[in-house]
């Protein structure tokens, strides 16, 4: 191509690569146009095949000396560079003198500039498998830093709140009742079915038993003991941790990640306002109105296999139920539902603030807040119980 020639004037020539090997030298040649759209079919074979007879003979120390230089060679892009970083590199590391005086000048200043800067060796490093005692001891160093920072989430909730209630809080009516619906009415579906399932489940294991002493009408009364007591308090706070906190950890760690709650800190709007205490005021007032439906729709559930199965009388069924029923065990599982709410409520959101800033992070807030959850909430089970038998509830 003449100086006075443009590159729309000439044809495209596929690029080539050889290797040649005389008196110590070792003579490598780049050929015609480097670039993805102008390489032949047959030239990653022909490019491996010279870089392979290249490397055999560095290796071998048969060469004193590595020449790189260019023959017709033509328009080119980065791929070029793959080639002569790694000629250039062991040449280096084998201490062969490298002449690359041959190449046009743009080719060289992009390999010293790739070679300049030191290869992510971190990147590549190898997982490191922590022992039992290193796991135990990091989370023992890390429980302290961990206790501060929920004692401060827990005082930016009471601070929110006192603001909620003098009128200077950003937590909006229309934002609660968003939540209450993301909460409560898109979550009647699957209270539905799993307090259905339960009290199935909890008719057929108590017939079980109960028929060898030709009782079986008490089915009835033990399902709605059951379900108004504690299981449809603790089935519905489980599906909750699973539904609404696993989704308000996801949502606020997204916005972390987005730099959004960022945004909202530098407008003056507090997050724990705007973001969490309508979260926390819906779920903990939706929560104990599930309960009361799971209620329902379990004994429903105890119902179908009472009638259905065992073929007793629906209306003999429906007076041992009333006899069973009692409004203290109601409100003892209404009031595990507001509980649950309000923990459920506040990992969700906790994770969901203290997320990292990238996408494992939330996948890891996430999982957190689900498991921590269902830790919460066995253990207030716990304790609530001991309370309702000390108090003689």
């Amino acid at each position: 191509m003449t100086p006075e020639a443009k590159p729309s004037d000439r044809t495209p020539s596929p690029g080539a690569l050889r290797a040649e090997s005389r008196d110590g030298v070792l003579r490598v040649v780049f050929g015609g146009d480097w670039k993805r759209d102008h390489l032949g079919p047959g030239f990653l074979a022909a490019r491996d095949e010279a870089l392979r007879k290249a490397e055999q003979a560095i290796d071998a120390r048969s060469v004193d000396k590595v020449e790189l230089s260019a023959d017709g060679f033509g328009d080119w892009d980065s791929g070029v560079l793959v080639v002569t970083t790694r000629l250039v590199t062991l040449a280096k590391e084998r201490g062969v003198e490298l002449d690359d005086s041959g190449l046009p000048e743009g080719v060289r200043n992009l390999t010293g500039l790739a070679l300049a800067v030191p290869p992510n060796t971190a990147a590549q490093r190898k997982k490191h498998d922590a022992s039992l005692f290193e796991r135990v001891g990091a989370a023992a160093l890390a429980f302290p830093k961990t206790f501060r920072d929920v004692l401060e989430f827990l005082g930016e909730l009471v601070l929110s709140f006192g603001r909620l209630l003098r009128g200077r809080s950003s937590c909006t009516a229309s934002n609660v009742w968003l939540a209450v619906q993301e909460t409560g009415i898109e979550a009647l579906p699957i209270v539905s079915l799993i307090s259905l399932l339960v009290g199935l489940i909890l008719a057929f294991v108590g017939v079980i038993q109960l028929s060898m002493f030709g009782a079986e009408i008490y089915v009835s009364s033990l399902v709605a003991v059951g379900m108004t007591r504690i299981m449809g308090a603790i089935m519905t706070g489980i599906i909750l941790a699973g539904r609404t906190g696993a989704s308000y950890a996801a949502v606020i760690g997204t916005m972390q990640v987005n730099e959004e709650i960022d945004a909202l800190t530098t407008l003056g709007v507090a997050p724990s306002d705007y973001l969490v205490m309508p979260r926390l005021l819906a779920l903990t007032a939706m929560t104990p109105l599930l309960v009361l439906y799971s209620d329902f729709m379990g004994i429903m559930g105890g119902f179908a296999v009472g009638v259905g199965v065992l073929g007793l009388d629906p209306m003999e069924y429906y007076t041992f139920t009333q006899k069973g029923f009692s409004l203290n065990n109601l409100w003892v599982g209404m009031v595990h539902g507001a509980v649950y709410g309000l923990l459920i409520a506040i990992t969700g959101c906790y994770q969901g603030l203290r997320c990292g800033r990238n996408a494992e992070a939330v996948g890891k807030a996430t999982t957190s807040a689900v498991v921590f959850s269902i830790v919460g909430i066995v253990l207030s089970t716990a304790v609530l119980t001991i309370l309702c038998n000390i108090l003689k509830i």
